[in-house]
């Protein structure tokens, strides 16, 4: 397994590139542990096989893998360097700097994946290096084209977009998207400038109709069905652990049909778990899974966002943690159930920030809109001090420490445990649903010696947990482009999770002592009636005053929905191009093309285009190719996971329905190695059987989809129950090296730098559009009302305020489409499940 050692006198943007990188045999071997017959070990101390790449633009190195040594070819990469580069001065100086880093990282992903494209393909070793020449050459073409623009900006000034509209580009993708908008950017450039005389004839031609495909400024057109019912919108608002998502449930269990839909799969299954508690049938929809009650019409459907059926009409839908939204990736699911979810009453639970866009989306459907807010149930506080990171001692039983990376969660909890003498629960994005609600039950349970929880950011999402006090112990984290600083709402939904009044198995519980002919029984603790008071604290003075801040600021109100095109919408633009052409580059050019409404932008997921490269050599309809990018797969830097999709795209493409054994890419073997035979140990164990448990968990979502190919659904859910044991395993024994807290801070500093470039790129910039109003009917009725909590779940009493703003004849914008004759909505009913994620909570986009 890799690892990276960063050189010093390089920055942040470049430093991995001077990097060495090890790679070892994974399995010990008895009295041979840690060695093989390929090369001496390194030190007396450490017994460690290995081999130095030294550049990652070497023609071929030896790779030792885990049953001997092979040979690697890199695709070329020795060419990688020399074209594009532009020397650094100032500030465009420094940025073409950037901009040559990531077309040089263009320029090896290409060469690299030629091959990988030419072998199905069939071609002759003459044919492929016919190709590679020809891809050099347009490699270079391109490298002299942004070397050219970059000259054009540093030596005379020229950024405009008439003047010098490369650059202009580049500039615009790095202030929108920073690093990653950059890659993407450069990699569009590039198939741009690649395109032949007849490509670019065809493009130019039928330009207007491809801008007319992408005229997205009317999403309601594309729920016709939806907009001829007349919805009641309930909004729920109100601050983490106020009861929201109560009272809409408590709705949804007086319906006679109802769906709920919620962020995560795990907050999925313990709705269904405690409807059906409750004598209430409730069938499980997610990516992965399917459990539907036999023989009965009518029943409560729990599922994922992306997994709301949107076809079905029911008597209420609960759509949870609405301000997603928001989100750059995701959130086109959560406007997909908002827009064209046909249900009488449709409830959304969210934070205060939602109201202005939901009422301004309300408007424009001309539905009712109601507003339920609500206030805390019990205090929130912010501790004066910081909590002293070198005596766990001091830690609290209900503490919950939370932490952004993997490796310093596991370091973390052995440290308490053996500072305490007590046990640690723990909870990430990329471990199994399975296990993050087992790990909650522990924490949850009074009776037994788990007294703290290390967590990452999921814990402010999709689980109940009864926490005392979160200790945050920084206020940054990576994203994509790097580190960043915590958003305010990031902190407040975090903190916001101590004092949690009561779990969702606390309810689970009662509903089995209430229904005794329950088929669901689930331990957990009893809780008191009174609601308790949370605590947020951080590790150091300087993140407590970060966090003091946030607590006390407003977050502002969102502005804009995500959306994606229906899958109907972007096969109607596939075909303005060749069957040839990249199907990534159709997505990135109907991105460049698509015109938005004010209220909405638009949601682009880059593992979908890295899937749709992947898949591009094998022979798929265009429905199937589409279908399949949408798979739930993170590729980020994990090339067993990219190797499975191109087995399970092969398998697709054939139609050949092999067995689940027969995929060689599946890292199967770990079943029968014992958790510290790994090379790298319990860690390393880990985190390859999260990285099967992932494959097959695409696999699963899959076979829901292509049944006749990917047909031994059966037999993945016991493996895949047999890798979540494996998992629980590791996170009993996982030990830790901890990582030099320097170089953290030196980063922070770096990416610091890098964020204050972007601003110095805004500068002068112009606006391009201005934000709608968004604001409300003058006929706002306000009504006051006392409701009161049942007894038996000891909520006490609560003022909700509740605003009804009637539906509006003539919508505020005045460009309500006029709804189609078709009887349904064009968005099909069961479109992708979300991506499991490790340390940001990262789910997927789909088409």
């Amino acid at each position: 397994m890799s690892s990276t050692v960063q050189k010093s006198g390089k920055c942040a943007i470049c430093a991995f590139r001077a990097s060495e990188r090890f790679t070892v045999s994974r399995w010990q071997n008895g009295a041979k542990r840690h060695r093989t017959d390929s090369a001496p070990s390194p030190s007396p101390n450490h017994n460690y096989s290995f081999e130095v790449r030294r550049s990652p633009l070497r023609a071929s190195n030896r790779r030792v893998g885990r049953y001997g040594t092979r040979r690697v070819d890199n695709g070329g990469r020795e060419e990688a360097a020399g074209r594009g580069e532009a020397p650094a001065s100032g500030s465009y100086g420094i940025f073409a700097g950037i901009v040559h880093e990531q077309v040089k990282r263009n320029r090896t992903r290409q060469l690299s994946n030629l091959e990988a494209r030419a072998t199905p393909q069939g071609r002759t070793k003459a044919e492929l290096r016919q190709s590679r020449q020809n891809l050099v050459l347009q490699l270079d073409q391109f490298g002299d084209l942004v070397h050219e623009a970059a000259r054009k900006a540093q030596a005379a000034g020229q950024v405009t977009q008439a003047d010098n509209p490369l650059f202009f580009a580049f500039r615009q993708a790095f202030v929108k998207g920073h690093l990653s908008g950059l890659a993407e950017e450069v990699r569009y450039r590039f198939i741009v400038s690649a395109l032949d005389k007849e490509e670019v004839r065809i493009q130019t031609e039928t330009l207007p109709f491809q801008k007319a495909i992408a005229d997205l400024t009317h999403p309601t057109e594309w729920f016709p069905a939806t907009r001829a019912i007349q919805r009641v919108v309930h909004l729920h608002i109100g601050p983490t652990n106020s009861g929201k998502t109560y009272h809409a449930l408590k709705r949804l269990e007086q319906a006679k049909s109802g769906i709920f839909a919620g962020p995560l799969r795990l907050l999925a299954h313990e709705v269904y778990t405690r409807f059906n508690a409750k004598g209430i049938k409730c069938a499980l929809v997610t990516g992965e899974e399917h459990r539907v009650p036999d023989g009965m019409e009518n029943f409560m459907n729990s599922c994922t966002v992306e997994m709301v059926p949107l076809n079905t009409m029911v008597d209420v839908c609960v759509i949870d943690e609405i301000q997603m939204l928001g989100d750059t990736e995701r959130g086109w699911a959560w406007t997909n159930a908002f827009l064209g979810v046909q249900a009488k009453e449709l409830h959304l639970c969210g934070e205060v920030r939602t109201e202005q866009l939901v009422r301004s989306l309300c408007k424009a459907m001309g539905e009712k809109l109601i507003i339920h807010r609500y206030e805390r149930l019990g205090s929130l506080e912010t501790q004066k001090n910081h909590v002293d990171q070198k005596n766990f001692k001091n830690l609290r039983k209900g503490d919950a420490v939370i932490l952004f990376s993997r490796v310093a969660i596991h370091g973390v909890k052995k440290d308490i445990e053996k500072a305490t003498g007590k046990r640690c629960a723990v909870v990430y994005g990329s471990l199994p649903p399975e296990t993050r609600a087992s790990q909650a039950a522990l924490f949850n349970d009074p009776d037994n010696d788990y007294d703290f929880l290390v967590a990452s950011n999921a814990v402010g999402m999709g689980l109940n947990l009864s926490i005392k006090r979160v200790i945050f112990s920084t206020t940054w984290k990576r994203n994509n482009d790097g580190l960043g600083q915590l958003e305010t709402s990031e902190i407040k939904q975090i903190g916001g999770r101590a004092g949690r009044y009561k779990t969702a198995h606390s309810a689970i519980k009662q509903a089995n002592v209430d229904n005794s002919n329950a088929s669901v029984a689930v331990t957990a603790p009893a809780v008191t009636s009174k609601a308790a008071t949370g605590f947020v604290t951080a590790f150091s003075k300087e993140d407590l005053d970060v966090i003091t801040k946030a607590m006390r600021t407003d977050v502002e109100p969102m502005k804009t929905a995500g959306i994606m095109p229906p899958a109907d919408i972007v096969m109607r633009f596939a075909a303005f191009f060749p069957p040839e052409t990249a199907f990534s580059y159709v997505l990135l050019r109907l991105k460049e093309l698509v015109k938005l409404n004010p209220h909405f932008h638009y949601c682009f997921n880059k593992d979908v285009a890295e899937i749709l490269d992947l898949i591009q050599p094998y022979d798929m309809t265009l429905p199937d190719r589409v279908a399949f990018a949408a798979a739930p797969a993170s590729l980020k830097n994990n090339p067993r996971t990219a190797a499975t999709i191109v087995d399970y795209a092969k398998a697709l493409s054939k139609r050949d329905g092999r067995d689940l054994l027969d995929f060689s890419s599946l890292d199967l073997d770990i079943l029968d190695h014992d958790i510290h035979d790994h090379i790298e140990g319990v860690r390393g164990f880990l985190r390859d059987a999260e990285t099967l448990h992932q494959s097959l968990t695409v696999y699963l979502w899959l076979s829901y989809r292509f049944a006749g190919v990917y047909r031994q659904q059966a037999l993945c859910f016991h493996i895949k129950s047999l890798v979540e044991e494996k998992i629980d395993q590791c996170l009993e024994e996982i030990n830790f090296i901890p990582p030099k807290a320097v170089r953290a801070s030196r980063y922070i500093q770096r990416m610091s730098d890098l964020d204050q470039m972007v601003k110095d790129l805004q500068l002068g910039s112009s606006e391009e559009g201005k934000e709608a109003s968004g604001e409300g009917a003058s006929d706002v009725l306000e009504v006051q009302e006392e409701v009161e909590f049942e007894e038996e779940d000891g909520h006490g009493e609560s003022e909700i305020a509740v605003d009804v703003y009637p539906a509006d004849d003539s919508p505020a914008d005045g460009n309500i489409p006029q709804t189609p004759e078709s009887g349904k909505n064009i968005i099909p009913d069961f479109v992708p499940d979300e991506i499991p994620e490790g340390d940001r909570v990262r789910d997927s986009a789909i088409l």
